[in-house]
């Protein structure tokens, strides 16, 4: 009796078991796979790039140079025995004569004050340079996880859209095998249309393929493989800035972040030069100790630099760093004139885009499918088989190139929408 009773109750454990196990797979099934989003990639990317942790350090190397940029130089001890006697019974000895004495003394170096001045802007601008490449790597890795999202959401897009056909292509099949049985086809005919759809099925290969390629350079940057798939993406017809605001913003955008600084740096060093004319001081204080029953004695020294033969020497430096600080206003300029272009041009680019999007997807696909339709009831009815092998054709054609303008359209999107910095590049 208490066998039975014990069976029934390890039958109602097991059932109760097997229920949950059934309700927690059903959840599961019904809860949809997280999707991995084009902000969330560029946010994952961005923490994880070994290269930006590199700009870091460099940065913070930059400011903790920048922070003793300008100091005094170290002072210098010195040690030694002065007035040695060489000749006489007392030579080479510490009491051979009353004049021998033993020294300790300290000497500083005092550049002058515009020299360190130069220094410290040097250090600054240092910095500030490393700071720009900080924030001009970020915005690079923006674009490029960008390109690498947008070019597996094409391609992925690509291939979706290709096996949606694949029902056609079955369709096609069926009536040339039917014609075929009912003697008004041929069986060149089925030969034909099952070519085509083995050629619907190497273009779907294809773009998987691209899709894969297009991952493993998102991998790259995000640090590990990603099998997510990924959300919808953004809408290409909208860009945070008009065009009017990234003219007017030029030297805040990644290629141009660093000039300010580097202009910077090249005024310090002529600066510098020029501070090479001014003349550099230095004092020593030493204490010397003579023998026994003699006095002591005490030496300051004065020292100072003599910049007398400027014309071929500071003059010169001179010269040579303005004409570096010339050369460096020129290119700066002439990178603004080359963003202003590319802005411009990526800027028709994306507007030609968007124009032939939107006629692929209002006009071209549409037409491409009733034409399709058309020639696939007109071999039905009995016509030939070559007007509907070009639809078909031409569908996929289109289709192809409409989901490849899409990817592209995005990857013109991208060059804009990150040009300029934000919260998140900034250090």
């Amino acid at each position: 009796m208490l066998s039975i009773h014990f069976a029934r109750r390890l039958m109602v454990a097991g059932l109760t078991t097997l229920l949950w196990n059934a309700v927690a797979a059903t959840a599961c099934a019904a809860e949809p796979p997280l999707t991995l989003t084009l902000d969330a990639a560029i946010h994952q990317a961005i923490e994880r790039a070994p290269m930006l942790e590199a700009r870091r350090a460099q940065s913070e190397s930059a400011r903790q140079e920048a922070a003793r940029a300008g100091a005094l130089p170290d002072p210098q001890l010195t040690v030694g025995v002065g007035n040695l006697a060489v000749q006489g019974p007392g030579a080479f000895t510490a009491g051979g004569d009353s004049m021998t004495m033993r020294t300790v003394g300290v000497s500083q170096v005092l550049p002058s004050r515009s020299k360190r001045q130069a220094e410290r802007a040097m250090g600054s601008a240092n910095a500030t340079l490393a700071a720009s490449s900080e924030v001009a790597t970020t915005l690079s890795i923006q674009q490029q996880v960008a390109d690498a999202w947008i070019t597996a959401w094409g391609a992925h897009h690509e291939a979706m859209m290709l096996q949606s056909m694949r029902r056609a292509w079955a369709q096609d099949v069926a009536v040339a095998k039917a014609r075929l049985r009912g003697g008004t086809g041929s069986a060149a005919e089925v030969l034909a249309v099952r070519m085509a759809a083995l050629d619907l099925e190497n273009r779907i290969d294809e773009a998987s393929a691209r899709e894969d390629q297009a991952r493993a350079s998102l991998a790259r940057w995000l640090g590990s493989s990603t099998a997510q798939p990924l959300a919808d993406a953004p809408d290409f017809a909208v860009l945070p800035h008009d065009e009017a605001s990234l003219l007017a913003s030029l030297d805040r955008q990644g290629n141009l972040l660093g000039w300010p600084a580097r202009e910077q740096a090249a005024e310090a060093a002529l600066a510098a030069a020029r501070a090479d004319k001014h003349p550099e001081w230095n004092v020593g204080l030493s204490y010397g100790s003579r023998v026994r029953g003699l006095s002591d004695m005490v030496s300051l020294q004065v020292g100072v630099s003599l910049p007398l033969f400027t014309r071929n020497r500071q003059d010169r430096g001179i010269s040579a760093r303005a004409a570096d600080l010339d050369a460096v206003h020129a290119e700066h300029d002439d990178a603004r004139r080359q963003q202003a272009e590319a802005i411009q041009s990526a800027w028709a680019q994306w507007e030609s885009l968007g124009q032939q999007v939107r006629r692929h997807r209002d006009a071209l696909l549409p037409l491409a499918n009733d034409r399709a339709a058309l020639a696939l009831a007109a071999y039905r009815g009995g016509g030939e088989i070559q007007p509907l092998l070009d639809a078909r054709r031409d569908e996929i054609t289109h289709h192809t190139d409409y989901a490849r303008m899409q990817a592209e359209y995005g990857r013109a999107w991208a060059a804009l929408a990150y040009l300029l910095p934000n919260s998140e590049t900034t250090p």
